[in-house]
């Protein structure tokens, strides 16, 4: 139970992180013109940022094992993502190549959140 209530914590900071930098994005692409390979650059880093926090949080909570939660951390917020743009654009609008990567992303940077905290 203590488990759950840590990764659900860790996932929902995460969450609400991302909201906040992404409303910054998009904040800059109308203010700076920002070209599409930098939002994309800035979109991957804030899913970085993100995972990394929150893998930071669940081996703060869990100190057995905190590379394991940073990445339990990370696939779940991945797995979450993937969920919610499945359902709201009635399926993946990405390729296999840019989903792996994301994964990558999320999986590596939640597991050296978890390590370093």
């Amino acid at each position: 139970m203590r488990t759950t209530k840590i990764l659900t914590r860790s996932l929902l900071i995460s969450y609400l992180l991302s909201a906040l930098l992404l409303t910054l994005l998009a904040f800059g692409l109308y203010r700076l013109k920002l070209s599409p390979s930098r939002v994309s650059a800035g979109i991957y880093g804030i899913y970085g940022i993100s995972c990394f926090i929150g893998g930071m949080l669940a081996g703060k909570g869990l100190p057995n094992r905190r590379f394991f939660w940073g990445l339990l951390s990370g696939l779940l917020y991945f797995l979450v993502l993937a969920l919610m743009s499945f359902l709201l654009h009635k399926g993946l609008e990405t390729d296999t190549k840019t989903l792996t990567l994301i994964l990558a992303a999320c999986a590596g940077c939640g597991t050296v959140g978890g390590m370093v905290s």
